[in-house]
């Protein structure tokens, strides 16, 4: 392995142990090994965004098992598809998966693919309750802005008296549409 060497390994709570973790590891002869003591569920893992941090293009991520890495199958394909666009190697013990082999390469387009139908099948869905709520009368979208409160908006900024912040919390105009609407007049 090219690069620098690095592991990772995680326990769910302050009471377990990474020594198992740590002996395969060092077996690995990684050059930094970072742990944490937290549940994956956890959206923020610090020693993981470290590890992200100090990768360059070339590196190894080690790990006992992608279920130490990702804390779904979503969070862990999202974390394959980042060292892949980073040309970061990754290596999983227990799964025997090597992003360097043959197999690891076929895995990633696997893995890949996976998600980009998530994707789809996301895209999809959106559009189909678009059309279902559409077919029962509803538009969907912002609700139109009432015309008053347009004008009121307008001849409140032309009075050159409030702030924009003023008249946006009066008439309840977005600062946005307030803009648009003063573009209009142009």
């Amino acid at each position: 392995m090219s690069g620098y060497v690095y592991g990772y390994a995680r326990v769910s709570t302050q009471h377990q142990e990474l020594n198992r973790q740590l002996d395969l590891l060092e077996q690995q002869n990684c050059n930094e090994i970072l742990t944490e003591k937290m549940t994956g569920t956890k959206a923020s893992r610090p020693q993981l965004d470290r590890l992200k941090d100090k990768l360059r293009p070339g590196d190894t991520v080690v790990v006992e098992s992608f279920s130490r890495l990702g804390r779904s199958t979503k969070d862990l394909i999202e974390l394959v598809n980042y060292f892949e666009e980073h040309d970061v190697k990754l290596v999983s013990l227990k799964e025997n998966f090597d992003t360097t082999t043959p197999q690891g390469r076929l895995m990633m387009t696997v893995f890949q693919a996976f998600s980009q139908f998530e994707r789809d099948l996301i895209v999809e869905r959106t559009k189909e309750g678009l059309k279902s709520a559409r077919a029962r009368g509803r538009k969907g979208g912002r609700p139109p802005v009432n015309q008053r409160d347009i004008e009121r908006a307008l001849k409140l900024y032309h009075s050159q008296q409030y702030s924009v912040r003023e008249i946006t919390d009066m008439t309840g105009i977005s600062r946005a549409s307030l803009y648009r609407y003063l573009s209009k007049e142009k």
